[in-house]
């Protein structure tokens, strides 16, 4: 019985003895391992959260590279400034603005007025799109301009009083389609929806344009003024007046910026001439001229037989390329005395070598000028080479091999400020007639 009590406070001395144990491990060594779990589930929630983080930003910055919210902007930034220009300028001009013009650009010698006199930008700047349109300020002038197939008679609005409309007449395809024009406005201005119309005339090169006499205000039509290509013997500076043929714009010649090599560089050809030669024509006697003593090496010559009147963008580019690299651009008569090239050189600093003698049909001198042809020209003091025949040419080649660059480049810069001065003039004095003429018809 002894023994069995002995043995149970054993056993229970034992139980004891483990329970102490594990209280003393748990208190001692519990602690440390919650802490240690607690610290690495928090490790674990830190890094989760530092990758949800990390995923976020990535995400983020993922999209920013799909997304850009300024893109739409960005595309419309032209247009809005484009348009803000115009706000500032109708707040500028408010209240100055005497009249306002809309030309109708129905033949390619508007976009020379437009874009190289003018320097007005048209929008869109697209060359084949339907329908461009421009705005211009010049002195108490409000100038609106449209062009494109898409300006058609009775099918766009009229919002103005004064028209300038821009017409081609200078073969009789081109004269139904300019009287169909006449035609459209004259209706325009019976019902009262205009006042005022000038038209700016490519003139036929012979000058035969009696087609247009009914229109005109002098012998009962509507027609104020007439600003008309070639030596008219019309020209008055009443209500008819000469305009300059320009650039070959329907062959897209661009409006050419003045760079510092156009003024300085060495230009490797004295002279040139790309062009059609027409047989028993001055343009023969030209080419052989230039084929005597060698000349031909000396300039940068390529002549075909038949005119091509559309350029490819090969032939465009050589011919901008001529004009370039050649000191003088020879230009011999067509069917007319003016021609493209006279103003094509103009741009590139190329002096022209003018024809100077009249063509045949009924072009030629007025009462008032007797400095036909180029009569414009003329009386503008254009900085040209006029020569009556070529046999004078070799001459003007020696004599141009005797100028050195310094010279050259002087007169470089004196042929394109006239010709700015030129193109200024003719806004000025343009916008002048229209004015004059329009406010005055308004008084009465």
């Amino acid at each position: 019985m002894r023994l069995t009590r002995k043995r149970l406070c054993s056993l229970l001395v034992a139980l004891y003895c483990l329970f102490s144990l594990y209280a003393a491990y748990h208190v001692f060594f519990g602690r440390s391992r919650r802490a240690s779990a607690a610290s690495l589930r928090g490790l674990r929630k830190g890094a989760a959260a530092a990758a949800r983080e990390r995923r976020g930003r990535e995400q983020s910055t993922l999209g920013s590279e799909e997304w850009n919210p300024w893109e739409g902007d960005e595309k419309n930034e032209q247009q809005h400034r484009f348009k803000t220009s115009l706000q500032i300028l109708n707040k500028s001009t408010k209240g100055k603005i005497d009249v306002r013009v809309q030309i109708w650009g129905k033949a390619a010698i508007g976009l020379y007025l437009w874009e190289h006199i003018f320097e007005g930008l048209l929008y869109p700047s697209d060359v084949t799109a339907q329908w461009r349109e421009g705005n211009s300020v010049v002195g108490r002038t409000h100038y609106s301009f449209i062009t494109g197939p898409a300006v058609v008679p009775g099918y766009f609005s009229v919002d103005v009083n004064n028209v300038v409309l821009i017409l081609n007449g200078r073969e009789k395809g081109k004269v139904f389609y300019a009287t169909q024009w006449l035609l459209y406005a004259q209706n325009l201005v019976q019902t009262k929806k205009l006042q005022h119309v000038a038209v700016v005339l490519l003139g036929n090169e012979h000058c035969n344009n009696e087609w247009i006499n009914e229109f005109l205000k002098r012998n009962g039509g509507f027609v104020e003024l007439l600003f008309i290509v070639y030596d008219s013997p019309w020209i008055n500076d009443m209500d008819v007046f000469q305009w300059p043929l320009g650039v070959a714009t329907y062959r897209n010649f661009p409006v050419v910026e003045t760079s510092w090599s156009v003024l300085h560089n060495e230009r490797p050809y004295l002279c040139n001439f790309l062009g059609t030669v027409y047989e028993n024509s001055s343009r023969q006697a030209l080419m052989n001229i230039l084929k005597q003593d060698g000349i031909d090496k000396l300039c940068w010559v390529s002549v075909r037989e038949q005119w091509q009147p559309r350029e490819t963008n090969e032939s465009l580019k050589n011919y901008q390329e001529a004009l370039l690299q050649s000191d003088l651009t020879l230009c011999p008569v067509g069917v007319n005395t003016e021609c493209y090239r006279i103003y094509e050189a103009c741009s590139y600093g190329s002096v022209p070598v003018v024809e100077d003698v009249m063509t045949a049909g009924g072009c030629g001198n007025t009462s008032g000028y007797h400095n036909a042809p180029l009569q414009l020209l003329k009386s503008m003091d254009a900085p040209f080479i006029f020569i009556k025949n070529w046999k004078e040419l070799p001459a003007v080649l020696e004599k141009e091999k005797t100028i050195i660059l310094q010279e050259k480049i002087q007169r470089r810069k004196m042929l394109l400020h006239w010709y700015q001065q030129f193109k200024t003039e003719l806004k000025m004095r343009f916008t002048n007639i229209l004015e004059s003429s329009f406010l005055m018809n308004n008084k009465r």
